[in-house]
């Protein structure tokens, strides 16, 4: 077994249908007295249930998140925590709500208390992500990691169904990376297999039953482990292209991640193969993990094609500059053409290959 390192930040977790129940404790748990809660506009609703429950805790309710943390955006939520006096956030919601929470404890130190209601998984990392003159610049720092999650399957059941496949296609996104990261481990190694089995298992029975609460909460198991990876190893190429296409063109997140991710493993599959056996074997697949990876997301409905998620074609140049110009550490070296050629087929929406 070759050396590595395993390190550990943990976030305190509260698992289970009816968790949310739990909030009030969590709160104190924390040593906080005013909370902020954060949430996209179309989730108001139930961040103001969420400040109900909390009574005269509850500083208030910021219910502007979006995609891809405009830093405008973090500024705004920023200020009003202050003006509030606000010493933590709770962040309900998806990927972008908790991003947001991340924005405010970067700057201010904020702790941060997170209630996922899809399966992005980034209440388990301390990376955090910011769009500035339209570019996502991400980085790491433990201060952004939540210091609880309530993970409460009941809240996912109000997620459509063609979101809660591309948001666990998102989450298996980070697993899949984890796999092949230069600064892996085999504890690692072991929650991305099992997160990838438990989301390609799940979505199948919310396709035909979508308010399974049994099934939500494995795919909520799924996302945390894969989360967990992803908070563990440095991210690859596929994060990398994602980001440039979300922060560069403004795509929407998760079906940018189910488009590109079967094409950055076949981009990968040749120098990491044990991490594509591994993928293949949690999808129950004997065929190559890219295109048992696609044909999983084509029998679900997911969306195929950069094209029709809106990726203008005449942005696939300067896509592939982008990616190629601060690379991350990778199996295969970020090579140019290679890219533009990988983000021609992601836009025609043609089976992966590796070239």
């Amino acid at each position: 077994m070759k050396p590595f390192i395993h390190a550990v930040a943990a976030s305190r977790v509260v698992f289970g249908a009816g968790s949310l129940q739990q909030l009030g404790r969590e709160i104190e748990q924390l040593g906080a007295r005013r909370a902020l809660v954060l949430s996209t506009p179309e989730q108001a609703g139930m961040a103001e249930r969420v400040a109900s429950m909390l009574g005269e805790r509850a500083a208030g309710v910021f219910a502007k998140a979006v995609m891809h943390v405009p830093i405008e955006t973090a500024r705004e939520a920023r200020d009003e925590a202050r003006r509030l006096g606000a010493d933590c956030a709770v962040a309900i919601g998806g990927g972008s709500t908790t991003g947001l929470g991340k924005a405010i404890a970067l700057d201010g130190g904020l702790p941060i208390l997170a209630i996922p209601t899809t399966y992005a998984g980034s209440e388990m990392t301390p990376i955090y992500g910011l769009t500035e003159g339209g570019l996502k610049k991400t980085g790491r720092d433990s201060r952004v990691l939540p210091r609880t999650v309530i993970y409460d399957p009941e809240l996912t059941l109000s997620l459509p169904l063609a979101m809660s496949i591309t948001s666990g296609l998102n989450a298996i996104a980070h697993a899949a990376e984890g796999l092949y990261a230069h600064d892996g481990s085999p504890i690692a190694a072991l929650m991305a297999e099992e997160g990838i089995r438990a989301i390609a298992a799940a979505l199948p029975r919310l396709q035909q039953a979508p308010q399974d609460l049994a099934a939500r909460g494995d795919a909520l198991y799924g996302a945390w482990l894969c989360g967990t990876v992803l908070g563990q190893v440095a991210m690859g190429l596929h994060h990398k292209l994602c980001h440039t296409l979300g922060g560069s063109f403004n795509l929407p997140h998760a079906e940018t991640h189910t488009v590109v991710l079967p094409h950055a493993l076949a981009y990968n599959a040749a120098s990491a193969p044990e991490a594509m056996r591994r993928i293949a074997r949690a999808l129950g697949a004997e065929e190559d993990a890219a295109r048992a990876l696609q044909a999983l997301s084509l029998r679900l409905g997911a969306p195929r094609s950069l094209r029709e998620i809106g990726m203008p074609a005449e942005g696939l140049h300067r896509a592939a500059e982008l990616a190629a110009a601060t690379p991350y550490p990778n199996p295969r070296p970020l090579e140019r053409d290679a890219l533009r050629r990988l983000l021609q087929r992601a836009f025609d929406g043609e089976p992966p290959v590796n070239d």
